[in-house]
Order: C-alpha cells, then sequence, then structure tokens
C-alpha cells in the first residue's frame, strides 16, 4: 500500500489517540510515523520486535512502545506501554488492515478483472476504474475458462499464473471451487488453431502435474473491457454445451458450438413440444441400439448410403432395410435432407432434455 496512504492514516490516528502512531517493517525501519522526523529511523531493538511479531498474536509491548502486526511484513506501533497504549495499538491494526485490504482490491489489476469477469463493476466504472489502474481497455483479449470437474488443486492457480508470466497484460484468477479463469491479451493476429493450442497447453500441462482432467472453454475475441464478461460468459456455456452434445472434447470453442448452443438456449418446454410434434409418440424412444448405431454412423458420412454401408460392413440394401425401418417408425426418410436435420436436431434435443439435470 502507497505510503501516503499509511501517513494520512497514521495522523488520522495519532490525532484521536493523542499519541504518537507510526508502521515499521520486518527491519525495524520506521516507514510513516505521527512525527515526521522519526520516518526512515530505526526502532531500538529490531531483532527483538521481528522475532515478537512472528510469534505473538496481538499487542506486544517492547521498551517504549507497543506494537500489533496488520501485515506479513508490517506493524503498526503507538508510543508508551500501559493498557491504553495497548489497546490503541491493537484497535490501529485493524483499521490498517482494514485500509489495506481496501487499497488492494481498488488498485490490484487481477482483483479488478475478477471483479469484471463476476459483473462487481457497474459499467459506468469500468473506463473510470480503467484509467485509475492504467489499464488498456481496448486491446483484444480472450476469456480461456479452466474447469477441473472435483475441485481446484491448491496448486492449480499457481501452475497456471506460470504459464503466464506477464503479469501486466495476461491474468488469471480463481473465480470458485472448480473454476479458474485467463484473461489473455493478443498481440499479434490470430492464426487458426492458436486458442486451442494454448488451451491443450493449459490442459495438458494440469493434466501431467495433477493427474486430472481439466476442461478448458473457450470464448470469443473481444476489444473493450466492458466486453470481457461477453467472452467469459461464452466460455462457461462452451464447456457446458459440450458438456451435453460432446463429452469426449476437453476443449470447447464457443465460435465452435454450432447449433448446439442455440438448442442449449431453449426453454425445456419449448424442446419437449418440438419432439411431441416432430415424433410420434414413443416412437424415438423405440430405436434400439443397433439403429441408433446407424444413424449415427450415416450422419457422419454425410447421408452417403454407399459409404455408410462400407464403414459398417453390411450390404447396401441392409443398410437402405434399415433406413425404411426407420422412416416407418418416424416417419422421416433420412435419406432425404430436410426430412435428416429435423431429425439430427431432434436427436441433439432429447439428447440436451437428458443430460440437463446432470451439469457440471
Amino acid at each position: 500500500m502507497a505510503n501516503r496512504v499509511y501517513q494520512n492514516l497514521v495522523h488520522q490516528l495519532a490525532d484521536a489517540a493523542g499519541r504518537v502512531v507510526g508502521v515499521v517493517d520486518d527491519s525495524g525501519t520506521i516507514v510513516s510515523c505521527s512525527e515526521l522526523g522519526r520516518i526512515g529511523g530505526r526502532v531500538a531493538d529490531a531483532a527483538a520486535l521481528s522475532v515478537a511479531l512472528q510469534n505473538i498474536e496481538g499487542a506486544v509491548t517492547l521498551l517504549d512502545a507497543a506494537y500489533c502486526a496488520f501485515d506479513g511484513s508490517l506493524a503498526v506501533f503507538v508510543d508508551g506501554t500501559d493498557d491504553g497504549a495497548r489497546l490503541t495499538v491493537q484497535m490501529a491494526a485493524v483499521a490498517f488492515a482494514n485500509a489495506k485490504q481496501y487499497h488492494d482490491e481498488k488498485f490490484d489489476r487481477a482483483q479488478f478483472i475478477k471483479n469484471v469477469l463476476m459483473d462487481n463493476v457497474l459499467p459506468g466504472d469500468l473506463q473510470l476504474r480503467s484509467r485509475e489502474l492504467r489499464f488498456d481497455g481496448e486491446n483484444e483479449r480472450v476469456v480461456l475458462l479452466v474447469r477441473l470437474t472435483n475441485h481446484v488443486e491448491t496448486n492449480a492457480l499457481s501452475m497456471i499464473t506460470n504459464l503466464f508470466p506477464d503479469k501486466e497484460t495476461d491474468f488469471v484468477v480463481n473465480l470458485n471451487e472448480n473454476d479458474i479463469a485467463v484473461v489473455k491479451e493478443l498481440r499479434y493476429p490470430l492464426q487458426t488453431g492458436d486458442l486451442e493450442k494454448l488451451a491443450r497447453a493449459i490442459s495438458d500441462y494440469l493434466g501431467t502435474e495433477l493427474y486430472a482432467t481439466p476442461y478448458v472453454g473457450i470464448g470469443t475475441v473481444v476489444t473493450s473491457i466492458k466486453e470481457i464478461i461477453r467472452s467469459y460468459k461464452e466460455a462457461q456455456i462452451s464447456l457446458e454445451v459440450g458438456k451435453i452434445f460432446d463429452q469426449e472434447k476437453t476443449i470447447i470453442r464457443y465460435e465452435a458450438l454450432g447449433i448446439a448452443r442455440l438448442i442449449y438456449q431453449l426453454p425445456l418446454t419449448l424442446c419437449n413440444m418440438f419432439l411431441q410434434e416432430v415424433f410420434k409418440k414413443g416412437s424415438i424412444d423405440s430405436l434400439d441400439m443397433e439403429t441408433n448405431f446407424t444413424i449415427l454412423r450415416f450422419f457422419e458420412n454425410n447421408l452417403n448410403v454407399s459409404e455408410t454401408s462400407r464403414k459398417l460392413f453390411v450390404h447396401r440394401n441392409t443398410l437402405v432395410y434399415r433406413l425404411e425401418k426407420i422412416k416407418k417408425l418416424t416417419g422421416l426418410d433420412l435419406r432425404e435432407f430436410d426430412d435428416a436435420i429435423v431429425f439430427k436436431v431432434a436427436l441433439m434435443v432429447k439428447k440436451y432434455l437428458d443430460e440437463k439435470p446432470s451439469l457440471y
């Protein structure tokens, strides 16, 4: 915390207490004091002070002053060793600790980014706070959301942080017990697959070190500070949609979600209505495992009957028979493009309804 903030608080406390108040570091050097001439000097027994503050909680008295730590390397002191001095120094330590926390939150860029992601900054304050922190809010950035499905390992945050050493432009913040967000500034034109490579590097590193399977969602690139939250929400949606429609993928990019993104945003009641209108009652559930596998391969081979029969190692006529059976059960001919689209969407909607309760 800036020394001027210490100094302002020291004078206020000294005026209220009627005593000399100051701040000393762990080497015994006075960094702030209501008696300006003592700033830069040292306490009489710096070694004893350092030991006392490391091993004793609350106020301690040494020689002619009472001391109380409020930070790992800083303590406030009040002249005098009486009960009044001890009480005053403890109250002063609380005041300094609160002031330091406020200052850190106000001027810590990483905390600012976390507040932006959590939507804890008013839109009208974004530009003002950016200027206060000298944060260039107009650079291109993207949010990558790393999710460990059990819980965030205690060292996962530091491990990811080590992958992004430039603390002035890239930010790694812990959001909750499962999620860590990486806000990456892009200083060069993106090449195809660059973001996936970056996400894969994070995933592989954590997977190797933690013996876990992290998932990484990638939002879209944004160009202003106010849009960072949109990229973050897109990364969230990527993970949630990927969990439903493509559970084998661990790297999911929002821009690659396609129609799955639209289905995810539909109300459940509308999804149920769609299935009831497209299929006869219970017909989609009457398809056996072999038929479902055939449908999957037929879509994978772009509705090509010959290619699909070759991949399935069945005669072409056998595949045609299966497709006719599907048409009879559902009323949809998968060899017709329009019917195939309806069927494909319906399968995705059903999967969405089945998997919705089991999201992360």
